[in-house]
């Protein structure tokens, strides 16, 4: 057991043998931290958080009560392998939250990027491979294999199908349901999740160019035509035009065109 000395930790916290403490963390009354858990510097864990299982939880993570993080995949084919969980930095985990580990089949690693706010019972599976600044609203949920772009909202009660990819700032509206790909600034909604057209606020608030915007808008209308052409078709054909010179076009093309084990979500 590795405990930093400046750590304040409570005396009704159960810290078992083997874990790593860093300096500056503060643990709660009746939290549990696991033999094979790491947890960086100023990691906040309030009452009844539990963090368990091969995990690491990067610096200035705040953990809040009745979370649990790093236990076994919610998979049938989970045969006791040692897997792991990977938390960045500087995210919020809220009331309720559950985030395993991954599985053999799935690479062994579920990782989650920095800066995130993960609100009340939000899920993330096994093997999931999470973004940058990513907000999963209460209740929603990432089946396992799901991977998820930076600056991407999942609203509240909402579920994302096993192995489907969601493109950097996507905005999923609430109780919906994903069960295809999304390309990359997209808007989808409606209980069954349909592609609404372009996130066009969090475009704004990002600060992006007016002309990359609008080359967006007319991305997505040229995805939208080419009767006879399937979608990666219509993708490869944006990416060949001449005219294309938006960093941001030429992302949804290589997203498109990318490996997927899922169909996708196209522009009605």
């Amino acid at each position: 057991m590795a405990i930093d000395a400046s750590a304040q930790i409570h005396p009704s916290a159960v810290i078992e043998d083997g874990a790593s403490i860093g300096p500056g963390c503060r643990i709660g009354p009746f939290c549990v931290v696991g033999p094979e858990v790491s947890l960086a510097a100023d990691v906040v864990m309030k009452s009844h958080a539990i963090v368990t299982g091969w995990t690491e939880i990067g610096e200035g993570c705040e953990i809040f009560p009745f979370a649990n993080i790093g236990e076994i995949p919610q998979d049938k084919k989970f045969g006791g392998e040692r897997t792991r969980l990977i938390v960045g930095k500087r995210n919020r985990i809220r009331e309720g939250v559950t985030m395993n580990t991954g599985t053999e089949g799935g690479g062994g690693v579920t990782r989650v990027g920095d800066d995130g706010l993960f609100l009340a019972n939000s899920h993330v599976a096994h093997d999931c491979i999470v973004g940058d600044r990513v907000i999963m609203v209460n209740s929603s949920a990432l089946a396992g294999h799901c991977v998820v772009g930076d600056d991407v909202i999942i609203g509240g009660l909402s579920g994302v199908h096993q192995f489907v990819r969601i493109g950097r700032g996507v905005i999923v509206g609430a109780v919906t349901m994903v069960t295809n790909d999304v390309i990359p600034y997209g808007l989808v909604q409606g209980p069954r999740g349909r592609l609404d057209g372009l996130n066009l606020v969090g475009l704004k608030r990002r600060g992006v160019a007016k002309a990359d915007i609008t080359a967006l808008r007319a991305a997505l209308q040229a995805l939208k035509q080419g009767e006879g052409a399937s979608f990666q078709e219509r993708a490869r054909r944006l990416g060949e035009s001449e005219e294309i010179d938006s960093e941001y076009v030429r992302e949804i093309v290589d997203f498109v065109l990318g490996d997927s084990d899922r169909s996708y979500l196209t522009p009605e």
